[in-house]
């Protein structure tokens, strides 16, 4: 095993201190920010200030088929979560985290921050795809991946953030038509993280529209889609525009970062771009080496 391998968290020198403070924080409405990580990370910060990162990503580690100029910039948050274990999901030893939680199934609650989290599986339906990525990991890597005896990394765990007054679901990679029981535990969302692009990587078009209809949000936001500041073309995902194209409402973001409370959302169901804002800054992640705290 090499330096880098395993849990990093014994290489900083932060600690939990803030988290003590934070854990007793009552829960109440108030503006909920929302970052743009590029790829499918977010994070979330609740109005206490309880900071969340969902999905950040890496290199694959064979070294064979970088999708990224670098991996995830090292950064600091309170808790770490992963959808599932795919590099550009899971990447939680990238984060200076009090907590991290990979793959979790079940509720987690701390402050004004509750974490509920639905098990269910990795989208496989390759029909609308560019690429059928499916048959190629199914061929090379010799794995099972369709449900239900599919081998780990093709399961996935449906992340619902509840602070705020607000319900945020991050789909990771989840398929389009789960069972009955798992839209019953979702409930309500108010904003869904949906996983969309124009090369349908992970779902068609179609497939999306059907999770749209089931679900109902107040807000879409898309990730999962081509960054030229942070994803490489070799990735072969693309823009999300031609997707957009089709949506009746759609809020162009100017920022990497923006806010929600209850009382602004919408009306009806609108998407919410951030494009090619990025939370970080890439211009110091392109130049700088990597600095343990």
């Amino acid at each position: 095993m090499g330096i880098d391998d395993g849990l990093t968290a014994w290489r900083f020198s932060s600690n939990h201190n803030r988290m003590l403070e934070l854990q007793d924080a009552a829960p109440k409405d108030g503006p909920v920010e929302l970052a743009f990580f590029a790829s499918s990370a977010f994070r979330i910060t609740t109005p206490a200030g309880i900071t969340v990162m969902l999905d950040p990503w890496r290199n694959h580690p064979t070294g064979y088929w970088n999708w990224y100029f670098k991996d995830f910039p090292l950064t600091k948050v309170d808790i770490g979560v992963a959808t599932h274990a795919h590099y550009d999901h899971d990447a939680l030893n990238r984060l200076d985290a009090s907590v991290l939680l990979d793959r979790p199934i079940g509720r987690y609650e701390v402050g004004d921050l509750a974490i509920r989290t639905i098990p269910d599986k990795h989208a496989t339906d390759a029909s609308y795809g560019t690429y059928d990525f499916n048959k190629i990991n199914s061929y090379f890597n010799k794995q099972v991946l369709d449900p239900p005896n599919n081998c780990r990394s093709w399961d996935n765990n449906l992340v619902v953030v509840e602070t705020g007054g607000l319900r945020i679901l991050h789909w990771g990679d989840n398929r389009h038509n789960p069972p009955e029981d798992v839209w019953k535990r979702l409930g309500e969302i108010d904003i869904l993280l949906m996983p969309v692009d124009d090369s349908q990587h992970v779902m068609g078009h179609p497939m999306v529209a059907s999770v749209l209809e089931r679900l109902a949000p107040k807000v879409v936001v898309p990730h999962h889609y081509y960054s030229w500041k942070v994803v490489q073309r070799q990735s072969t995902l693309l823009p999300v525009e031609k997707w957009l194209e089709g949506q009746p409402r759609v809020r162009r973001l100017e920022a990497a970062t923006t806010t929600y409370t209850r009382e602004t959302l919408p009306a009806e169901t609108t998407v919410d771009y951030f494009g090619d804002n990025i939370a970080f800054d890439v211009d110091a992640w392109y130049r700088d080496d990597e600095v343990w705290d």
